[in-house]
């Protein structure tokens, strides 16, 4: 019955997937391309690698358009890393379906913990702590605000104690 017939993927796009990685939704975004969402995370156009749900800061649906800012790292400590935005990324969905809900439910979940706290000399640091998938524990990452002047000692003891703070407040609650 052509009613609940299922769209597939054409084979040449299906991305090279982990052995645990399986594909929950797909849309074509223009000529011979397309958005793959696996249980791990998203595959764009054109890159070679997977953005990981724990790596979207922020996702967007217009109604036609799916808009992604990812974080990357830009400094290690002890126990957390420091990230910041990387570009928007901007595709307009042609049959969506479910996509704009898979990336809002698995994003959202992967977060266990997130607070905003304001910094002595002004701004403030958003402390998150993401469940990644395939790894136990949790990832602490910290995105300051824009101009915070993340290298110094002060900022960087205040935000060591937020992240521990941080810690302890969901010790022995979030998986």
């Amino acid at each position: 019955m052509a009613l609940f017939r299922r769209r597939k993927l054409p084979a040449g796009r299906r991305p090279t997937l982990e052995a645990d990685e399986r594909i929950v939704a797909w849309a074509g975004v223009g000529d011979d391309e397309y958005v793959v969402l696996t249980n791990r995370g998203i595959w764009l156009p054109g890159a070679d690698a997977r953005l990981g749900w724990h790596e979207i800061h922020k996702a967007t649906w217009s109604g036609r358009q799916l808009a992604l800012i990812a974080s990357q790292e830009v400094d290690a400590r002890d126990g957390y890393v420091v990230v910041a935005d990387r570009p928007a990324v901007v595709y307009t969905l042609l049959d969506p379906e479910n996509v704009p809900v898979q990336v809002r439910t698995r994003v959202t979940k992967s977060i266990a913990y997130t607070s905003h706290h304001a910094l002595a000399g002004g701004g403030g640091a958003r402390v998150v702590a993401r469940r990644v998938p395939g790894v136990n524990g949790l990832r602490w990452t910290v995105r300051y605000d824009e101009g915070v002047d993340a290298s110094s000692a002060e900022v960087a003891a205040a935000t060591a104690e937020l992240v521990e703070h941080g810690r302890s407040g969901i010790e022995g609650i979030v998986p």
